[in-house]
């Protein structure tokens, strides 16, 4: 029996019409290997199509291309490879391709004091484009924090002192009275409001070879030093709460710190951050965003 030969309609040539700048998929589950574990992502894969005579691309192509990345860990240099093949594979079709991957990297997080530990879900994203400009990657990482408003510590320690004053005016100071003093009701009349934050890291990578997530995460975590916390004792809740009170800051001074972070890496070429304080006395957010070396593209 002779083989039937199928009709492929996207090889098909039309009048010259119109070239698209990108035509791919999106969604693609894809399993990846990211700091030596297995994570589930999703890629969106694509390339230009150049040829405005081509009615399409072969999309099977660059489906099958992407499982190169379920056999090694995620690099530099692997999605170089896979952006090549998109492009091998659509030989006078396309002059670009890129790849764009989405996922969350689970990180174990020690306790702040007790021998516990906890898994933590960082969003992630890696962009990868080739292009006649040459190969750029770009990795996007989201992270929680927690951060108090210097404004209202400042405040609720004005009123802490009125009441001690009111309390204590016509009386001897005495230090078991002043310890139980502070240790009640009476004594704390205000605390400052805190709230749970969070930052969008964008950093364009240079030369190496890595995918440096853990490194970008714990570089952010350490510059801002409240980071929400996983597995906790009651030792671990105080700690947190004596980081928090001795580390108060506004939504600038986060992008200050982050900024002042990221410039001294020599593994990027330029980033762009974002903050923001989901604030517990206001209705809406406080927001600060800066970027170094990263111009719109």
């Amino acid at each position: 029996m002779n083989a039937i030969t199928l009709p492929d309609i996207a090889a098909q040539t039309t009048s010259p019409t119109l070239p698209l700048d990108w035509v791919g998929m999106c969604g693609v589950a894809l399993p990846l290997i990211l700091e030596g574990r297995c994570i589930t992502a999703h890629a969106d894969a694509g390339v230009s199509l150049d040829d405005a005579g081509a009615r399409g691309i072969h999309m099977s192509r660059l489906y099958l291309a992407l499982e190169a990345l379920e056999r090694e860990e995620l690099t530099t240099g692997a999605l170089r490879r896979v952006l090549a093949r998109f492009l091998d594979s659509h030989l006078g079709l396309s002059t670009r391709a890129s790849i764009r991957l989405q996922g969350k990297a689970l990180l174990k997080r020690p306790a702040l004091v007790s021998p516990l530990a906890g898994w933590k879900a960082y969003p992630f994203e890696v962009s990868a484009r080739k292009d006649r400009w040459g190969f750029h990657v770009e990795l996007h990482l989201e992270l929680a924090y927690s951060s108090t408003c210097p404004c209202s510590a400042a405040l609720a320690r004005q009123l802490i002192q009125q009441r001690f004053s009111e309390d204590f005016a016509n009386r001897p100071l005495e230090l078991e009275q002043v310890l139980t003093w502070l240790g009640g009701s009476q004594g704390i009349v205000a605390t400052p409001h805190s709230q749970r934050s969070s930052a969008q890291l964008w950093v364009r990578l240079g030369a190496g070879e890595d995918i440096p997530l853990r490194r970008l995460a714990d570089l952010a975590e350490q510059a801002l030093g409240t980071a929400v916390q996983t597995a906790v004792k009651r030792a671990d809740e105080q700690a947190f709460a004596l980081a928090n009170g001795q580390n108060l800051m506004f939504c600038e001074d986060a992008a200050r710190r982050l900024s002042d972070a990221l410039q001294g890496q020599d593994w990027l070429t330029g980033f762009r951050l974002r903050v923001v304080h989901a604030e517990s006395l206001h209705a809406h957010d406080a927001v600060a965003e800066y970027r170094w070396n990263y111009s719109a593209e």
